[in-house]
């Protein structure tokens, strides 16, 4: 099946809403979406995006069911290592069911690499669901390392009112 990636426009933010939403649900987490397309408008399409996208479409004859051409999506940030320098963070990969096995995920997936090694990243970071084995599979016959096992790493997270709590323990100037 042809398909293109590209770079993600302001106008795309409602289909990459719409396919977050669908992300969510596969992950078994729809309630944790808490933001809308005017969010990723903001966030993305500013003087000083905090994530860029790049987005699969395919020709209007492919379309899906639901009459769909933006298939899919791959959502982005840099952030840095004191270790190893910087760094490109897959925060999302998703490809609508009906559009698997096409190549696109790996797509998506590439270019992401290609954009990141363009801006000298040195690798390329990501966080899978424990029992999303395919996805699992699909990273490590790429050559993605698991490193729950090898190194041992958890993700740590404050939100909500421990974030707050955090925040207001700061120093104050």
């Amino acid at each position: 099946m042809k398909f293109k990636i590209r770079p993600a426009t302001k106008e795309d933010c409602k289909e990459i809403s719409r396919m977050i939403l669908e992300l969510a649900v596969y992950e078994k987490m729809p309630d944790q979406v808490k933001i809308s397309h005017e969010e990723l408008e903001r966030d993305g399409f500013c003087q000083n995006p905090f994530f860029e996208c790049l987005v699969a479409e395919v020709p209007e004859k492919h379309k899906s069911k639901e009459g769909f051409t933006v298939v899919g999506y791959g959502l982005y940030f840099y952030t840095y290592s004191t270790w190893k320098g910087r760094t490109v963070y897959l925060e999302d990969l998703y490809v609508m069911p009906e559009f698997r096995g096409n190549g696109i995920g790996k797509g998506l997936l590439s270019k992401v690499a290609e954009v990141g090694k363009k801006k000298q990243c040195v690798r390329l970071q990501l966080s899978v669901l424990d029992w999303n084995t395919p996805s699992r599979d699909f990273y490590a016959a790429k050559g993605a390392q698991d490193l729950t096992a090898s190194e041992g790493w958890h993700f740590i997270r404050f939100d909500g009112q421990n974030l707050d709590n955090l925040a207001n323990e700061a120093p104050k100037d």
